[in-house]
């Protein structure tokens, strides 16, 4: 999907150490055990079994990585699974099914648009659509599974916001919000999309701020590390919508904010300040390398305006106030880093709120999704 080799290259490395920690906790993990219970006689059995068939229906924007993370657990629990990859990045799904050393049968493979993924999710033999992506596409799996009154699991988008609070170290904190705002040109469910800077530091990290976006060229080289293009022209185009949509209702663009001449699909790192929550850029997923931000006169006003969304992915904090850190954790949001981004690894647990999503995935949680438990007891008898 465009992104540059290097990024690919680490996300993919990524993957494949989940994977591999995933085979251990496989390995562990209680598909059958023994349950006591107080005062019970004879012995109780907690079986996990296999659901059936999966429906699993992936992003464009992390191909592989998604597959590594998702698959594992669905298969140690004894299903099968319907892979489905976005129809935007299709090809190295095809070619990692290719490559799978499985029984016949096992991971199938099904190429298309909605039109392959609403009847996959619908279908009356998939026990558990499991999906990655938009928020519309992720309510009708939601609607296709209720409908058969089965479960199911959605990871879907994000507006997540930063907090930079007034005691950070301002260049640092700078470069890590420019990182994780224009790193794979944004296209990151977990991409900083709205940032709110104390007024006492504003101005200092606003100029750090784009400073920092001037390292991510656009169009990089196979050893660079700048912006490769957004997807395709409608994500483009949604992009800079949301970008001139906030110009006109008053914002000023300090860098980027234009479509630049010449093939492709590439949109500048873009900086913009002046913006208030009525925009779309500040209520909706802009999914591109945007950063907007808003100076707080405290943090209780960060706070308040990190939680003015329906969406509650993850969120993001700099300070070294040990009362603000713990206040952390009143950030509606399955993810809440303090002084760093994209931390936790394959050990975090998480549930999204709202828009964001259902169901609780990493670590135990993804294996737990993955069966159906059944107990069998088995009373004592003289």
């Amino acid at each position: 999907m465009g992104k540059p080799v290097p990024l690919a290259e680490q996300f993919i490395a990524g993957g494949v150490a989940g994977w591999r920690q995933g085979l251990e906790r496989a390995g562990t993990y209680p598909f059958a055990a023994d349950v006591t219970v107080p005062g019970e006689s004879g012995r109780t059995v907690v079986e996990r079994r296999p659901l059936g068939v999966v429906g699993l229906i992936i992003p464009w924007n992390f191909t592989i990585t998604s597959i590594l993370g998702s698959l594992l657990p669905l298969l140690a629990a004894g299903n099968t699974v319907v892979l489905k990859p976005s129809e935007k990045s299709p090809l190295s799904a095809a070619r990692f099914v290719e490559l799978l050393d499985l029984p016949p049968g096992v991971v199938n493979l099904v190429h298309g648009d909605a039109r392959a993924g609403r009847p996959l999710a619908a279908h009356e033999d998939v026990a558990l659509p499991h999906f990655t992506g938009s928020v519309e596409a992720g309510r009708s799996v939601g609607v296709a599974a209720a409908q058969r009154l089965q479960r199911s699991v959605l990871e879907l988008g994000g507006n997540d916001p930063v907090i930079v609070d007034a005691d950070v170290d301002v260049a640092a904190t700078a470069q890590a919000v420019a990182f994780s705002s224009f790193v794979n040109s944004g296209q990151i469910c977990t991409s900083s999309e709205r940032i709110y800077v104390h007024r006492a530091v504003a101005q200092e990290f606003i100029a750090a701020l784009v400073d920092a976006a001037g390292a991510y060229a656009l169009n990089a080289d196979r050893d660079g590390t700048g912006l490769g293009p957004l997807v395709d022209e409608t994500q483009r185009s949604l992009v800079h919508a949301h970008v001139a949509e906030a110009v006109e209702l008053g914002a000023t663009v300090l860098c980027g904010g234009a479509v630049p001449d010449g093939p492709g699909f590439g949109y500048p790192a873009t900086v913009l300040t002046g913006v208030t929550a009525d925009m779309r850029l500040m209520r909706e997923e802009t999914f591109g390398p945007v950063a907007p931000v808003v100076v707080v006169d405290s943090f209780d006003e960060a706070i308040e305006l990190a939680n003015d969304t329906g969406f509650g992915l993850a969120a993001t904090v700099y300070t070294h106030d040990p009362v603000h850190q713990q206040r952390a954790g009143d950030i509606r949001a399955a993810l809440v880093w303090i002084n760093a981004w994209q931390q936790g690894g394959v050990n975090a647990t998480y549930e999204p709120w709202g828009l964001s999503g259902v169901g609780a995935t990493g670590a135990d949680a993804s294996f737990d999704a993955a069966p159906r438990p059944v107990s069998v007891l088995l009373a004592a008898t003289d």
